[in-house]
């Protein structure tokens, strides 16, 4: 069973970013982000209509954190400490040494190679920190740059399941890809 410290957060640096840990200043970069329609069409969770949502999520991601069931990094750029998105390790299943990997970024930054850069060191850290075995991300089949993203850090599709969850009146399909310990390359 994974034996999971994360006092004090550790905060992690890549070439151009710092992923610290998520804080109630980081409110309204929050609900930018999750109440952004382009950002949130591959997330399937109620989009944020205040700044209130944000804090609520915020405080989902400190008990996760404080739970050890999770833990999440806001991502920001080491010239500029403003949240410009986030990473991070959800329904962290200890006794199978198995973590699901979860990510948003502001559109401003798209195609930059940022999310790829956080995604490395993230992972550096599951499975060399951490002591994770694998690493699962459960995507909309759609959502074509994630699937490209986890494809190019060594993800492999293991499933796919039709309407195999509801949301807002609607049945979709998932798309389920893994990465094992062995086959993750820095």
């Amino acid at each position: 069973m994974l034996n999971l410290k994360f006092d004090p957060f550790p905060v992690l640096y890549t070439e151009r970013l710092v992923l610290r840990n998520v804080s109630k200043n980081d409110a309204g970069s929050i609900f930018k982000l999750r109440s952004d329609k382009k950002i949130m069409q591959f997330i399937d969770r109620p989009m944020a209509t205040t700044e209130k949502d944000a804090l609520n999520y915020i405080g989902v991601i400190a008990l996760a954190l404080q739970n050890k069931s999770g833990i999440t990094w806001a991502i920001s750029l080491k010239d500029d400490p403003a949240l410009i998105g986030t990473i991070g390790f959800w329904r962290i299943e200890s006794e199978h040494y198995r973590a699901e990997i979860g990510y948003m970024l502001h559109t401003d930054f798209h195609s930059k190679g940022i999310t790829n850069e956080a995604m490395k060191v993230v992972l550096n850290y599951g499975f060399s920190v951490m002591q994770l075995h694998s690493v699962e991300a459960n995507i909309k089949p759609g959502n074509i740059a994630s699937m490209k993203l986890l494809e190019k850090n060594g993800f492999v599709q293991e499933a796919y399941f039709k309407e195999n969850y509801f949301f807002n009146g609607e049945f979709f399909d998932s798309a389920v890809y893994s990465l094992l310990v062995q086959n993750f390359k820095l």
